[in-house]
């Protein structure tokens, strides 16, 4: 699915996050400033600030997560937004409701943005381009498509160790092919002006024609890993495989799990990250998921700070748009 314009207004202000897809430098660049300064929030006495005070935010996910919805949740409230978050598995949803129907219906209740997970790709788009024009959209994952949230937090977290991106060597280890993580990173990195970005799996789980992205392919984990900077990992995502792509988990393991011994191939600062949840001794071993180079928890936190600076920044553009205060 290539960029969507929706997400823009005619002045380029962002009005919904989408996809990574068709931003610029200065966009991913105010997101992850905004973070840094949001960041000190949670070490506060009183971990709110009032900039979303009087709005709603629906959390709408339509797929079980736990980080995500919850560092959303915690997003919201530490701007002093209020939430509703959607028990889908108890809604209308379950009954034949729409799509459509289902956002008409929440829209009623006079909601100001949708936070949306959903298995389809381009759900998101989809509730963006039928809102009311004063409701933003964020995508909390769809399908195979996007996840632009955790694109950024990962990106926020790999400036904060290491901000040279263009001397950055970065690599993304596991099952590309169903990873909207994977995809979403990887625009984000090239926006950013990273130096290389590697791609390591096997074969049955890369995309056709991943190179058109601008990464190099290895099929060898040790190979690949010779001295990057960071190691980004990728669960293998047994509910969006059709077929026998893999032998078993424990060949995967052995061909392609992280180990201290294979980590030490990176370079000596290199850090390792994971956008969960971690199959120990799938993808990982345990002693890299805790050790000394791993960043996996700070991932979690700094994505709290992430998710407040866009949900900031796209609802003070809805307000500059309408002419209310922000």
């Amino acid at each position: 699915m290539s960029a969507t314009p929706i997400q823009l207004d005619a002045q380029g202000r962002l009005l919904h996050f989408l996809t990574i897809e068709g931003l610029t430098h200065r966009h991913l660049t105010d997101i992850l400033d905004t973070a840094e300064s949001l960041r000190g929030v949670a070490e506060r006495r009183v971990k709110k600030l009032p900039t979303l005070h009087g709005k709603t935010i629906v959390n709408l996910f339509f797929e079980a997560s736990t980080r995500t919805r919850t560092t959303f949740e915690l997003a919201a409230k530490r701007l002093s937004a209020d939430v509703l978050n959607l028990n889908i598995a108890t809604s209308s949803a379950v009954k034949g409701e729409s799509l459509l129907d289902t956002l008409r219906n929440i829209e009623a209740m006079q909601c100001d943005m949708f936070v949306m997970r959903h298995s389809q790709s381009g759900a998101a788009e989809f509730m963006a381009r039928h809102v009311k024009p004063h409701i933003a959209v964020l995508n909390a994952g769809d399908g195979r498509h996007a996840h632009p949230t955790q694109a950024m937090l990962d990106v926020f977290t790999i400036r904060r160790h290491k901000p040279d991106f263009p001397n950055l060597r970065i690599a993304i280890v596991g099952d590309i092919l169903h990873s909207r993580v994977a995809r979403s990173l990887i625009h984000a990195l090239s926006i950013l002006g990273a130096g290389e970005i590697r791609v390591i799996a096997p074969r049955t789980l890369l995309p056709t024609r991943v190179e058109d992205l601008g990464v190099q392919v290895f099929y060898c984990l040790p190979e690949g890993l010779r001295d990057v900077d960071v190691v980004v990992m990728l669960r293998l995502q047994r509910e969006r495989m059709e077929g026998a792509l893999l032998p078993s988990e424990q060949e995967f393991f052995q061909q392609y799990g992280l180990t201290k011994e294979r980590l030490a191939l990176a370079k000596p600062d290199a850090i390792v990250m994971h956008p969960g949840p971690i199959n120990r001794g799938v993808e990982i071993d345990s002693r890299v998921a805790d050790g000394p180079h791993s960043v996996i928890l700070e991932q979690v936190t700094n994505g709290i700070a992430v998710r407040m600076a866009i949900m900031s920044i796209t609802l003070g553009h809805h307000a500059q748009a309408s002419g209310e205060d922000a």
